[in-house]
């Protein structure tokens, strides 16, 4: 008889990299802490200027629909590195259709969600797995090879964890308030619901300790990078190795570079400005990328004991992502 899955069964050496340390032999790992759509671009740029690199992602955009399992900002990062990025949306798969939704509004399904075909077998095999026992770092790792992406993609906690709004229009999970209702309710506070249960994956902290340097991509500090910060062990572990940590900002004057970071911050009376920012991350911070525009900034942020570094941040293109990944590499690692 015919296996009636719809998937054939991975091999068990699909899986067994992880039962070892995956860093044994990188001499010059680079860690880079990111989540959502403002990392992608850097990632890129230092993935096409470095062999040894890891990306230790956010996990707390993750959400269930429909049945499945979607993990947006590990698949973001998934695509950018496999070439097959949605550029001009950020997400999702390129010249993707979208059939499937189109028959959840003729069945009154709801909709807000935006998943297109192609990406929808990601999710579909994602649960699957999941279902199967297999862990979210290993399905990632499978889904990388599949997509024949070179970096490592490192889950930071493997447990289900999720950042929540409460707004004058209720409880709402961070994809529900920003897609669904599209940023409008006020916010009257942000949890990390679940991170206090939630276990640090023990591979991203390997790459941590492993790594020459780590860089803090720049992602919204509030939603993408906060919820990996929630998790006691992994913030502890950041804070004993500041000097090798650089961050880039995602706002250049009082204007955040894309997304919503602004009134996340406003929430949590984070200053919106680099110097809020540089703030916010001080206790594991040793060096800060700003724009070349925000100058003026680099003595304030200095007094926090970290070192200020200037240079074009905004990454339209290619080249940009190129420039400022090797602006990195060259100004602000140690080596």
């Amino acid at each position: 008889m015919q296996s009636s899955s719809y998937f054939p069964r991975p091999q068990l050496q699909d899986f067994e990299s992880y039962t070892l340390c995956i860093y044994n032999g990188y001499l010059n790992l680079i860690a880079v802490i990111a989540g959502g759509t403002g990392s992608v671009k850097l990632i890129r740029g230092l993935a096409r200027a470095v062999k040894d690199l890891v990306v230790i992602s956010n996990v707390a955009d993750n959400i269930w629909l429909h049945g499945m399992y979607v993990c947006p900002d590990l698949d973001t990062t998934l695509y950018g590195l496999g070439n097959i990025l949605d550029r001009a949306n950020g997400w999702g798969i390129m010249q993707d259709s979208y059939s499937f939704l189109k028959q959840l509004v003729i069945l009154g399904a709801p909709t807000w969600f935006k998943l297109g075909d192609k990406d929808l077998a990601t999710h579909v095999l994602r649960t699957k797995l999941l279902k199967e026992g297999k862990d979210l770092t290993q399905i990632t790792d499978f889904l990388r090879r599949k997509f024949k992406v070179l970096p490592r993609i490192i889950p930071v906690s493997n447990d289900h964890m999720e950042t929540r709004l409460i707004t004058d229009g209720g409880d709402l999970h961070i994809q529900e308030f920003w897609v669904r209702e599209k940023g409008r309710p006020k916010i009257r506070s942000i949890c990390y619901r679940g991170c206090n249960k939630a276990k640090v994956n023990p591979i991203a902290v390997d790459a941590l300790k492993k790594s020459r340097a780590i860089v803090i991509a720049p992602a919204n500090p509030i939603s993408s990078i906060g919820p990996m910060l929630s998790l006691k062990e992994f913030s502890a572990e950041l804070r004993s190795m500041r000097e090798k940590i650089v961050a880039v900002s995602p706002i250049i004057g009082n204007r955040v570079i894309s997304g919503p970071a602004e009134k996340y911050m406003k929430c949590v009376k984070v200053q919106v400005s680099p110097l809020g920012v540089a703030k916010y991350y001080r206790s594991l911070l040793g060096k800060f990328i700003i724009s070349e525009s925000d100058h003026q900034l680099a003595e304030k942020i200095s007094r926090f004991n970290v070192g200020v570094h200037r240079t074009n941040i905004i990454m339209k293109n290619r080249t940009d992502e190129n420039s400022l990944a090797n602006y990195i590499l060259t100004h602000c690692l140690q080596h």
